[in-house]
């Protein structure tokens, strides 16, 4: 940290082709940094890292204002229409080791889409691939982005009906990364009051996880 008065939050979005990940990594920067569209055929095809301008009014600590900055790392999607899931895992790996290596990761963001059910065993191979770039504390780290809530609120649902409706896969899946979850429309953009209750939630879990980072190297 720099800016003794400014503070650096790390992200990752992982998760399925057109579950929305770089819809998503846009909506967090407040950007465009990252292509979007629907596609018959997976768009992102390699890691890009994302940055915010500074953003003010989030955080106080000591009774003064912090600015905030916010990194994400938009991945290919797995499965992957060009990319064998070894060629997905090797390149996001390397990405996090470039990225993050030095200043760490504070949380990964499994990007599910709220207008389609998960159904039994489907978020499975995501689930082992995060686990394999993480480790065994990677539900620590772990947090659900529901993409999408725009089209499950028009079919009459808000996050309380949604949940009681919801699939026992999906259920068991918050359950265990400890109910850390976002519901986030995916309009092409959305207004800075929306974003900032979105990054209030992820600063709650950060912060609950005492600011901890995983895949930080020692310099020693």
């Amino acid at each position: 940290m720099a800016d003794i008065h400014e503070m650096t939050i790390n992200l990752v979005v992982l998760g399925k082709a057109q579950a929305g990940k770089s819809a998503a990594g846009n909506s967090l920067l407040g950007s465009s940094d990252f292509e979007s569209r629907l596609c018959p055929s997976s768009v992102t095809t390699r890691c890009s890292l994302g940055r915010s301008g500074r953003i003010l009014g989030l955080m106080r600590r000591n009774g003064r204002g912090l600015a905030l900055r916010v990194r994400v790392l938009d991945t290919p999607g797995h499965p992957h229409s060009a990319l064998s899931r070894e060629q997905v895992a090797d390149t996001v790996r390397a990405a996090l080791a470039q990225h993050f290596g030095e200043e760490g990761l504070h949380l990964a963001l499994l990007v599910l889409r709220a207008d389609l059910p998960l159904c039994p065993g489907e978020s499975n191979d995501t689930l082992q691939l995060i686990q394999e770039l993480l480790g065994p504390t990677w539900k620590d780290f772990t947090a659900v982005l529901l993409t999408h809530a725009d089209k499950a609120e028009e079919a009459g649902y808000n996050e309380e009906t949604y949940l009681q409706s919801a699939s026992s896969s999906l259920l068991s899946l918050l359950s265990s990364v400890q109910h850390k979850y976002i519901f986030l429309d995916n309009h092409n953009s959305i207004i800075k009051v929306e974003r900032n209750i979105i990054l209030r939630k992820l600063l709650n879990f950060i912060q609950k996880n005492n600011y901890q980072v995983l895949l930080k190297h020692s310099k020693e």
